[in-house]
């Protein structure tokens, strides 16, 4: 029975597909009666439901500029947070402990990780600045974890209607949210050796001295691959490794619920995920990497040593 180590870094799980391949004894004691793919399959079920009531919301709420009005801010200025993005998390939260002991750690309104009991990790909508602005690359991202380790998991993709998903032993897939049964497998891409030629994603901090340093790690690294994309949800970029769209993705300082999700879905279609241990956060500044395995340690040795100013 195989458990995600730690990697060099004690920061870290190591996910990939032999590492989540079964449950730990801790675990499968924490689950009881349920198995991985019924969490999966609750998490697939809650988060479409979330995603169209984040379409139905959005149509309600866009000025007459498209853009959807800001509520609050949280790190920064730039750091958003609307009326949908609390909605939507008020109504997966319910939908999730409305018959269960189950607890829930949630971007807005918080929580915490349970040792005794499955903790759901949840991002109402991840990407929300995509979300104002009308850019059509946000989600609604959800994984069921038993002491810091995520058994089951679904991405919902707002705008394209489908849905990723994975659990401890099965596969990675992605569906349509009008038919979840029949979706297609998902495996990353095998095709590049180098960095040279692999398609990388990435993400920036709301941080104005973060994202200095995060600049300079991407301007070392620009001339070593084939090309940088930045679509603004790390949780769909994840998921993107999974299905072979991207080679790799990193990025510093996300938190646990911007990765928890894409970080198995990643490992269980056969990526290599170095996934920040979920009590680090976006304060502590610690990255996560997703890759091909033909270039996961390439990739992983540029990224994971760069250190991040640390958030007050």
């Amino acid at each position: 029975m195989t458990d995600p180590v730690s990697t060099a870094s004690s920061d870290h799980l190591l996910l990939t597909r032999e590492t989540t391949e079964d449950l730990s004894p801790t675990c499968a004691e924490v689950l009881a009666d349920r198995t991985p793919d019924q969490l999966r399959r609750t998490a697939v079920s809650v988060a479409v439901t979330a995603a169209r009531h984040v379409r139905d919301a959005r149509r309600q709420v866009a000025g007459p500029d498209g853009r959807v009005p800001v509520s609050t801010t949280k790190s920064s200025e730039v750091d958003p947070v609307t009326a949908v993005d609390r909605s939507s998390e008020a109504l997966i939260r319910r939908l999730l402990t409305g018959e269960s002991r189950d607890a829930v750690l949630g971007e807005e309104d918080g929580g915490d990780l349970r040792a005794d009991v499955v903790t759901w990790v949840v991002d109402p909508i991840d990407g929300t600045v995509n979300f104002i602005y009308g850019f059509p690359a946000s989600a609604v991202s959800i994984a069921a974890t038993v002491n810091g380790v995520p058994v089951a998991a679904a991405v919902a993709d707002i705008a394209r209607r489908r849905v990723f998903s994975a659990c401890t032993g099965g596969a990675a897939v992605l569906a349509h949210e009008e038919d979840e049964g029949a979706g297609r497998v998902l495996a990353p891409s095998t095709g590049p050796r180098t960095l040279a030629t692999s398609l990388v994603g990435t993400g920036f901090s709301y941080d104005a001295e973060r994202r200095a340093r995060q600049a300079a790690l991407l301007g070392d690294l620009l001339p070593r691959i084939r090309d940088i994309r930045r679509a603004g949800s790390a949780a769909l970029d994840l998921c993107a490794v999974a299905a072979g769209a991207l080679d790799a993705y990193y990025e510093h300082g996300l938190g646990p619920w911007d990765h928890a999700g894409g970080a198995l879905i990643a490992a269980r279609a056969g990526a290599v995920v170095h996934m920040p241990l979920l009590t680090k956060g976006y304060r502590e500044g610690v990255g996560v990497v997703a890759a091909s395995p033909r270039i996961s340690g390439e990739i992983a040795g540029h990224v994971l040593g760069m250190p991040m100013p640390t958030m007050l």
